[in-house]
């Protein structure tokens, strides 16, 4: 890691963008690719290069002399998954590879299936039961593989579904609430009783850097974080109420029939359809593994982490006195 140089793909993403900010207060130097910074409005803190993911060679220029890549992207709107997503990561394997560089590789819950239900440890059987988790299972295979072969080693850290600032493809900012104006109602897509875990960015962000800049791991080392567990539907939708100051505001069960109905026809809510499980039973990831490492979870109170995230939404005016607080510092 002596160069301190990261890539960043998928840097204008959620998840990306907060890791690249992450790095940079950090110390690090951060490259982002994308095909179009300009029109992406592109945060100037990155130096950006203009190139595609898809293109090993695009990939292999900006990677060049970097230490770490984090692989953050996805296909446009979810199109093509089955077809984008390994070209991409293999693009990214190579590069690091060619480089020495560590991957860094933000995980699902989508890798394990009902055999690994509804404790779910690192080294659980990967069986997993729809299109997307099979990818994700595959994605890891050709990580390991790559760490195996020695000249690259890889960092997959896995977490609950996100919210966040800047977080705009997720069940939070397209289900719960609507983006731009104070909620009405608040929209769940479970159903009461049944446990959920949420992963709130910036400490998604925090738990990556730490291990990323700790000694010892393993070549190819794998992490769960806990996030936000909430055990019956209802901790995430109080939380919003509070923020709000609407403690009567309605909380409406989502209509999953007509998105069934859309799906054939919308790429994202067949990828939303295909994950209704996750809402129907409770699926957990368990932290033991990333506390003995770090000492502690970074995680910010629950209330300030909701309150960030409908302020960045355009949901709720900025509190004259909000600092989010994160346990674990």
């Amino acid at each position: 890691m002596e160069s301190r140089t990261a890539l960043v793909l998928g840097a204008t993403g959620g998840i990306g963008s907060e890791m690249a900010a992450r790095l940079l207060a950090g110390g690090w130097r951060v490259r982002a690719l994308h095909r179009d910074p300009a029109r992406a409005g592109a945060d100037a803190r990155f130096e950006w290069i203009r190139g595609d993911a898809l293109a090993a060679a695009d990939v292999a220029a900006a990677a060049r002399g970097a230490s770490l890549i984090v692989h953050a992207v996805n296909p446009p709107g979810y199109r093509d998954w089955d077809k984008l997503v390994l070209p991409m990561l293999d693009n990214s394997v190579a590069a690091a590879e060619a480089n020495g560089a560590l991957i860094l590789l933000p995980g699902t819950v989508y890798n394990y299936g009902p055999d690994a239900f509804p404790n779910i440890a690192e080294d659980a059987p990967q069986n997993a039961h729809t299109r997307k988790g099979r990818i994700r299972v595959e994605m890891e295979r050709r990580l390991r593989r790559a760490a195996e072969r020695g000249r690259a080693r890889v960092l997959i850290v896995r977490a609950g579904d996100f919210f966040g600032p800047g977080a705009a493809n997720n069940w939070f900012s397209q289900g719960l609430v609507k983006p731009g104006r104070r909620p009405r109602t608040i929209t769940y897509p479970g159903r009461l009783g049944v446990g959920h875990q949420w992963a709130f960015l910036p400490d998604v962000a925090e738990t990556m850097f730490r291990l990323l800049v700790k000694d010892g791991l393993d070549p190819f080392a794998t992490f769960h974080m806990e996030g936000h567990w909430d055990p019956d539907g209802t901790r995430m939708t109080d939380a919003i109420r509070r923020a709000l100051g609407r403690p009567e505001l309605a909380v409406r069960r989502l209509a999953w029939l007509p998105m069934r109905l859309a799906a054939p026809f919308v790429p994202f809510l067949r990828e939303l359809m295909e994950m209704r499980y996750l809402w129907e039973q409770p699926i957990r990831l368990c932290n033991a593994k990333l506390e003995a490492t770090l000492g502690a979870e970074p995680r910010t109170v629950l209330e300030e982490a909701v309150a960030s995230t409908l302020v960045s939404l355009g949901c709720l005016e900025r509190p004259a006195n909000m600092a989010a607080g994160r346990a674990g510092d």
